[in-house]
């Protein structure tokens, strides 16, 4: 077992102090679950280029393959031939259904209603939160392990929970019923 084996890696290369493909090495050599190219930021030009390295480096670790997601870009996906797709709920809901040619969806969730909005859709995933209070969601209140406990305990497809997760919390996080977390700052700053 792997101590980083229910973690998904999401990135956020702002936040990252050294050379970004450096750090996504050294993210992908502890076995995370997945890892989410986030990048909203960047423009398709460069989110493709990036995508493609990302994706080699997740394709090439030394003794497993690491599931590696787009995250929104369908197209981009498509063209990469990447078989996991993350869609935030809203650009799920536009489509009206699961996007076919996915081996994987996951999306957001931030409700029971986004939940079963979620599962409706098709997704394979969700992830939900925000947990606990973080750095990214500046003055956004976490919605505490009860809440974690409320979904996992209705939903029918496995939920990785986010916002302030850490190593120092995820056991807490998989008692609740989660399947996993993510943790972006945590793998960024490593």
């Amino acid at each position: 077992m792997h101590p980083y084996e229910n973690l998904i890696a999401v990135t956020d290369r702002s936040l990252c102090s050294g050379d970004f493909l450096s750090q996504i090495k050294k993210i992908i050599s502890l076995h995370p679950n997945s890892l989410i190219l986030r990048e909203r930021d960047l423009p398709d030009g460069d989110y493709l280029l990036l995508a493609r390295q990302v994706q080699a480096v997740c394709e090439n670790a030394a003794d497993e393959k690491i599931p590696f997601f787009v995250h929104s870009r369908i197209e981009i996906a498509r063209e990469i031939g990447c078989p996991n797709l993350h869609l935030p709920l809203p650009a799920l809901a536009a489509l009206g259904v699961r996007p076919q040619g996915f081996a994987c969806v996951s999306t957001s969730a931030h409700s029971r209603e986004d939940m079963e909005q979620a599962v409706a859709l098709g997704a394979d995933r969700i992830i939900l939160g925000t947990i606990f209070e973080t750095h990214c969601k500046k003055g956004l209140r976490g919605r505490g392990l009860s809440f974690v406990e409320e979904i996992c305990s209705v939903c029918p497809i496995p939920v990785f929970a986010i916002g302030g997760i850490k190593e120092t919390n995820i056991e807490a996080i998989i008692a609740a019923g989660a399947a996993g977390g993510c943790m972006m700052s945590g793998f960024m700053k490593m």
